[in-house]
C-alpha cells in the first residue's frame, strides 16, 4: 500500500514538473552542425512568438534548415530556408510582441520579420551583441517598432559566437551575409533543463 502511494506521488510530481504540451516548454535545444544552443523561452512575455517557434520546431519545419544570414558582430539568423535555399512552407504571420519589455541584448533570440511589425513567421535571429537599435521604443511621433525577443541563450553561446565568426558572401538568392560553408540547423526540440546525465 505504501509503495503504491509513493509511486502515485512520484508520478504526480513528474506531471507537475514536466510541461504538459510543447507550447508550455520553457527551454528549447537548437542542434546545429557547429554545436548545440539552449534557449530559455519566455511565454509569459511573448506567448504568440513562443507558441509559434515551438509549433514550427515540433512539426519538423526547422529540421535541416540553414543559418542563412550572419551579420558579423550583430546577429545570426535562420529558420526559413533549406540547404538549397528553398523557403519552407510558412504559417500565417503572428502579432507583433516587440513592446513586451524584453531587449535585444547579447544572446537574446528574437523573431525576424520584414517591414510589417505583424509579419513575423518562421525566421528568428540570435543577437551577438547588445543591439539597442533593434528594440521597440517610443519616438517623437509614435512607436518605433523593433523585433520581438522571446527567449535567451543559456547554454551554447560559444556555438553562437563560432557561427557568428564564419566567412560570409553571396549564396542562393542573397548577395551577401551567407555563410560560405553551410551551417545547418539539424533540429530544434523543446527540452527540460537542466538535463540529467
Amino acid at each position: 500500500m505504501r509503495a503504491a502511494v509513493v509511486g502515485a506521488l512520484c508520478a504526480a510530481a513528474i506531471l507537475l514538473l514536466a510541461p504538459a504540451r510543447a507550447e508550455d516548454a520553457l527551454y528549447a535545444k537548437i542542434e546545429t552542425t557547429m554545436g548545440d544552443i539552449v534557449v530559455e523561452l519566455y511565454p509569459d512575455k511573448a506567448p504568440e512568438s513562443v507558441a509559434n517557434f515551438l509549433e514550427y520546431a515540433r512539426s519538423g519545419q526547422y529540421d535541416r534548415t540553414l543559418i542563412h544570414r550572419v551579420v558579423t558582430g550583430r546577429i545570426i539568423q535562420g529558420g526559413g530556408y533549406s540547404p538549397y535555399f528553398t523557403e519552407r512552407v510558412l504559417r500565417d504571420p503572428i502579432p507583433y510582441e516587440g513592446g513586451n519589455g524584453l531587449v535585444n541584448k547579447r544572446g537574446a533570440i528574437a523573431m525576424a520579420r520584414g517591414d510589417d511589425p505583424d509579419g513575423a513567421q518562421a525566421q528568428w535571429f540570435i543577437n551577438l551583441a547588445d543591439n539597442e537599435d533593434l528594440d521597440h521604443r517610443q519616438g517623437a511621433y509614435g512607436p518605433i517598432y523593433g523585433y520581438a525577443v522571446f527567449g535567451q541563450v543559456i547554454d551554447g553561446m560559444a556555438a553562437v559566437d563560432a557561427i557568428g565568426s564564419v566567412a560570409t558572401g553571396p549564396g542562393g538568392q542573397f548577395d551577401a551575409e551567407v555563410p560560405l560553408e553551410p551551417v545547418i540547423i539539424m533540429r530544434i526540440d523543446p527540452i527540460s533543463w537542466p538535463q540529467s546525465d
